[in-house]
């Protein structure tokens, strides 16, 4: 079923959007929250949330890029319950990435800072869009989906030397990017 039929079924408030959007989108959302969370029941509980939030969202929101609308729920689902758990006990697959990044990306000081955050999210994917098109599928696969260099390595059919370099070269690029427009890091 098509994007926009599903989002149809929202705004009908019919719930086969859920099971359809499960059937499209499962694995998916499944494997962004696991890769942050190494939790079955967690990753189960984040995709399950994510439905309920596209649920409550549609309408009146009509995402025009379903599948990354969903993506993203489900990672920042993922990253508040790594963030709680994390409060419980040290460590976890997302302390990494986020800690490879925390040079290179300023952090967010809470909600007052909305709209310098938009400004970011806009710098990051102008940055994006200059990276080639490996650079930027490792970059992704990193730091939006949460794979492990090996994962990356063997998907993208190189060694885990190159996507260890990627990823070193285009932190240090982005760095100076966001330093070049002005961000304080």
């Amino acid at each position: 079923m098509e994007d926009g039929q599903i989002i149809d079924l929202y705004w009908n408030r019919d719930q086969r959007a859920i099971r359809e959007t499960e059937g499209k989108y499962g694995k998916l959302l499944s494997g962004i929250a696991w890769n942050l969370l190494h939790s079955r029941e967690d990753t189960e509980e984040c995709v399950n949330d994510t439905y309920l939030r596209a649920w409550n969202a549609i309408p009146p929101a009509r995402p025009a890029a379903f599948r990354t609308w969903l993506g993203q729920i489900t990672r920042n689902l993922s990253l508040d319950r790594w963030k709680s758990r994390r409060a419980e006990k040290r460590g976890g697959g997302a302390e990494v990435l986020l800690g490879e990044l925390e040079d290179c990306v300023p952090v967010s000081r809470g909600p007052e800072q909305t709209l310098e955050d938009q400004a970011l999210a806009e710098l990051l994917n102008a940055f994006l869009r200059g990276l080639s098109r490996e650079g930027r599928a490792i970059f992704l696969r990193r730091y939006w989906y949460g794979q492990g260099v090996a994962e990356i390595a063997k998907a993208l059919g190189c060694g885990e030397g190159k996507v260890k370099s990627s990823l070193f070269r285009s932190r240090r690029a982005l760095r100076d990017y966001l330093e070049g427009e002005g961000v304080a890091l």
